[in-house]
């Protein structure tokens, strides 16, 4: 052994430094309190501890019906002063109706100036300066707080949308208006108000439910185990159940295709022609038709004929592949340990992505508080100019735009770090890519190894190695991590390629350029398919790594050319395979599932008193069916990384060995048995 691709294992380490140093910076620079408190037209934080705000943590908007929509609330900014207050209003109310009664109801203004600007506490001033220069909201309509700001508080009453059971509302301006017209300002907060209801039962019933479901997960993990285990016996026997299943179906298919061909033998309009009659939105009308039946019984006679040739023609090779799902379970029998490597791998994709997200939200609050001009006038040219809060009463602009205020409008900069930031969000996304490609590349070949070790062993399972899954995990960062970065970088930059695609077609939706989305989609198509063919050369040449030690375009290469001298082989082990552990996953999952919903269903009679009262008891069903499916996804992936390497050494021993004392097969029994090949050697597999 020796180190491999070492230029790009240096560089790869000097990207992690750099990844590790941008994430500092921006950790320096990022502030996460812009996106946990709402932030008001004076750029303080709501709800902020130690601040004038410490106790007003919801943000209010003088007029909500200049906000086109709760996107617009949530991550951009509302053309309308916006102020941290207590609570939300909960009545309707006017300025003017105020002010023309605050002499003798001073309870209505005190309530009511609570949600105008701090200090303000003027009723004489006259309500055009008042709205002109928005000291207070000209309206206020009872609200409930959502993502902690002020929304509407909307609800149904026989089929018409009401706020506290009102259908219309004064808007201070002199005019009346229509509850329908807040509808654009908050579109489907109702909805995501009245899920949160839902959302808090979930939770209460995850509570009381989440030992049963870690349960769930346990017996689905012995599950799998044990259908691993019993592959080596049952392979077979699934396959050829499923196949002549198939053979059956097809056949009584064909045989009730003739029937109703045959039975609608002199029934006027039967003889009819699908040219006949035309296109039809009643499909039942084709079922009519003598012709009909005969399409399908001719289309069934080519399926089932063909399946029929492919198993006679392919039989061997069916037997090769199924002995080696065999010999598979076989593998792992015997190094047990690598059935929890995904863990291993798990904990480092999570640690990605951690990092990932952190650094993204640091990256994305490292902006400064950056001001805009908001003008009541239509015409005033200095609107959504930026600003110097500290000094803007002292420029003309008040002047010349009188009620124009200077207020927040988003985080931002002007210097050069600022500038980069979407740059340096790109490469927080591709070093993500790379180090998730390279944690996913590790488990491969450290896989690989650990089984290639078993496989090359002459005596099984004597000669197999101590702690091959150790060792095999050593080699692979001592001596290849330079290849496998390689790989995992090869594969990161189709993938930053597709995010890009995928925004660009995401922004350009609502183009009418026929031309430009033709040519998105073939592009997203066709990366979508580099992606998976380079995603197959990647783990076949982990293996050829994790056997041979040479560097990844000379194991790819390889890998490559000998699985195309073996297609046929590679085509028939990958179906078997899949439709294998397809069937495995499903049964794990649906019978745990099966278990789970008499549990919590409370159908079990010796459990019915152990079962939690659930307020939606599909809530841990589809927990424990989820989970249980991944789980068994975890444990199948190592199985079928066991078959694919088995597979790479079986091709390799029939092309370098030949069964003779000097270069004797390392392929066990029931392959020589396959093969129709004596073995030479006394050594015995």
């Amino acid at each position: 052994r020796h180190c491999t691709d070492v230029i790009c294992c240096v560089i790869f380490i000097a990207v992690i430094l750099g990844y590790i140093a941008l994430g500092i910076v921006a950790w320096v620079h990022g502030d996460p309190r812009k996106v946990i408190y709402p932030t008001d037209s004076y750029g303080q934080f709501c709800g902020q501890k130690d601040t004038l705000n410490e106790n007003k943590t919801i943000l209010f908007y003088f007029n909500i019906l200049k906000c086109a929509s709760p996107i617009v609330l949530i991550n951009l900014q509302c053309p309308t002063t916006q102020l941290c207050v207590s609570k939300c209003p909960d009545r309707f109310a006017t300025y003017i109706d105020v002010q023309a009664s605050y002499r003798y109801k001073p309870d209505q203004w005190n309530y009511f100036r609570q949600f105008c600007k701090p200090g303000f506490n003027n009723p004489r001033k006259s309500v055009a300066q008042v709205l002109r220069d928005e000291d207070c909201p000209s309206m206020i309509i009872p609200s409930r707080p959502f993502l902690k700001r002020c929304f509407p508080d909307f609800s149904t009453k026989n089929g018409v949308l009401t706020v506290a059971n009102q259908t219309t509302f004064k808007d201070g301006r002199g005019k009346t208006r229509n509850v329908t017209d807040l509808r654009e300002a908050a579109n489907g907060i109702n909805n995501v108000l009245d899920a949160r209801s839902v959302g808090v039962k979930i939770f209460e019933d995850y509570a009381i439910s989440w030992y049963w479901i870690l349960i769930g997960l346990f017996i689905a993990m012995i599950v799998s185990l044990l259908f691993l285990v019993l592959l080596r016996f049952t392979a077979g026997v699934l396959f050829w159940i499923f196949i002549f299943g198939v053979i059956g179906i097809i056949g009584y298919g064909i045989w009730h295709c003739y029937w109703e061909y045959d039975h609608l033998k002199g029934i006027p309009g039967s003889d009819l022609t699908v040219y006949d009659i035309g296109f039809q939105t009643d499909f039942r009308v084709y079922l009519q038709l003598r012709q009909t039946w005969l399409a399908f019984m001719i289309i069934l006679c080519i399926v089932e004929v063909i399946i029929i040739l492919m198993l006679i023609f392919l039989r061997n090779r069916i037997r090769i592949a199924i002995a080696l799902l065999k010999e598979g379970s076989r593998a792992i029998g015997y190094i047990m340990s690598t059935l929890f490597y995904p863990i291993v791998t798990f904990i480092l994709i999570a640690i990605c992505i951690s990092y990932w997200a952190v650094t993204a939200v640091f990256l994305a609050t490292s902006g400064e508080p950056v001001y805009k001009v908001m003008a009541n006038q239509t015409l005033c040219k200095y609107a959504n100019l930026t600003c110097d809060p500290e000094t803007f009463n002292t420029t003309n602009v008040t002047k010349l735009c009188p009620g124009a205020q200077c207020t927040f409008a988003f985080y931002g900069g002007e210097s050069l770090y600022h500038k980069y930031i979407f740059i340096f969000q790109l490469a927080n996304a591709f070093v993500f890519l790379w180090l998730v490609n390279f944690a996913i590349a590790l488990g491969q070949c450290t896989l690989a190894g650990a089984f290639a070790s078993y496989y090359w062993a002459s005596r099984k399972p004597a000669d197999i190695p101590l702690w091959p899954l150790f060792s095999s995990f050593g080699r692979a960062i001592r001596y290849h991590t330079g290849s496998l970065a390689f790989g995992a970088l090869i594969l990161a930059v189709v993938q930053l390629i597709r995010v890009i695609l995928e925004y660009l077609d995401h922004k350009l939706k609502g183009t009418q350029n026929s031309f430009t989305r033709f040519l998105l989609c073939c592009l997203k198509c066709c990366f979508w398919c580099l992606e998976k063919f380079l995603k197959f050369i990647n783990r076949n040449a982990y293996i050829m790594i994790a056997i041979y030690g040479k560097n990844f375009c000379t194991s790819a290469k390889e890998a490559f050319f000998l699985l195309m001298r073996n297609v046929v082989r590679v085509a028939v082990l990958d179906k078997v395979t899949d439709f294998l552990l397809f069937l495995g996953k499903i049964l794990v999952a649906g019978g745990v599932g099966v278990l789970a919903f008499f549990f919590f269903t409370q159908r079990i009679p010796i459990f019915a008193q152990e079962a939690p009262t659930l307020n939606f008891y599909w809530v841990p069903l589809l927990t424990v069916i989820i989970g249980s499916y991944l789980v068994a996804h975890g444990f199948f992936s190592v199985y079928a990384m066991c078959v694919d390497t088995l597979f790479l050494c079986f091709c390799e021993d029939l092309e370098r060995n030949d069964g003779s004392t000097a270069k004797p097969y390392f392929m066990s029994a029931s392959l020589h048995r396959i093969l129709g090949k004596k073995e030479l050697s006394p050594k015995k597999a």
